[in-house]
């Protein structure tokens, strides 16, 4: 087994964010593995640009969501990483992949909870928990959180909550793993200019300008702003960094 490769598993590395944090972390010199839901040839193309760096990549296809199809995946994973990569387990797990649903509590259907808890909770929790003999010990997680669990705009009150739980858990993930040398953290990103929710920070005039508006630097973010923070914690650099929230959003809502 290769003693010098480090590979990072990247959940949701098909389009925004998640693309941006697997190009980013194959810059500086690591192999990927990202997952995508259904655009496999939007995840090939990530893969080709991650491959014209120089390093490794594959796409597996995930669903999130279903904690049922967890079991095949761990099954193809370990596979793909013998056959592809040729090692036996990950260094970084990246849990990216997510959903935007605006929903005042008012109005929230049951169906909308479960589908935002399936995916930003429970299936993050037991992702997670599958993968976790397959990591090295020494490896980092990271968690994908929101500027909304600090400052609250009205509708997101279910989405932020989700996020909440997480934060927690990595406190108590970072708490658990620390025998094994593994990190974990959060990164929470402010709003970003993606097709998130429809693309509604990227798209729309009138919300991009009250972003900037309430951010100190004076604009809204674009993904090359948070790809790099979650290349840095897959870093030696980075190994002190342990069970803790980092915003990154420019500064907004101070």
């Amino acid at each position: 087994m290769s003693t010098t490769r480090k590979i990072a598993l990247i959940t949701g590395g098909s389009r925004g964010l998640g693309k941006e944090m697997a190009l980013r972390t194959a810059s500086i010199g690591l192999d990927i593995i990202i997952t995508y839901k259904n655009n496999k040839a939007a995840a090939l193309e990530v893969v080709k640009e991650i491959q014209s760096l120089g390093q490794s990549a594959e796409a597996l296809q995930l669903d999130t969501s279903n904690t049922a199809t967890f079991e095949g995946f761990i099954a193809l994973l370990l596979e793909t990483l013998k056959v592809n990569f040729e090692e036996e387990a990950i260094d970084f797990l990246v849990n990216n992949a997510g959903i935007g649903i605006k929903s005042p509590q008012g109005n929230t259907e049951e169906k909308v909870f479960d589908e935002l808890m399936n995916v930003h909770l429970k299936g993050v929790f037991f992702l997670t928990q599958k993968i976790l003999p397959y990591m090295k010990n020494g490896g980092a997680i990271v968690y994908i959180s929101s500027g909304l669990t600090r400052f609250a705009i009205p509708g997101y009150s279910l989405y932020a909550s989700m996020k909440g739980a997480i934060e927690i858990l990595n406190k108590y993930q970072a708490l658990e793993l620390g025998a094994r040398g593994i990190r974990s953290n959060v990164v929470a990103p402010g709003p970003i200019e993606t097709d998130f929710e429809g693309g509604a920070v990227r798209d729309n005039k009138d919300v991009n300008q009250f972003i900037s508006q309430s951010n100190a630097l004076g604009r809204t973010g674009i993904p090359s702003d948070i790809g790099g923070v979650i290349a840095f914690l897959c870093t030696e650099e980075a190994k002190w960094i342990n069970a803790q929230r980092i915003e990154v959003s420019g500064g907004q809502n101070l």
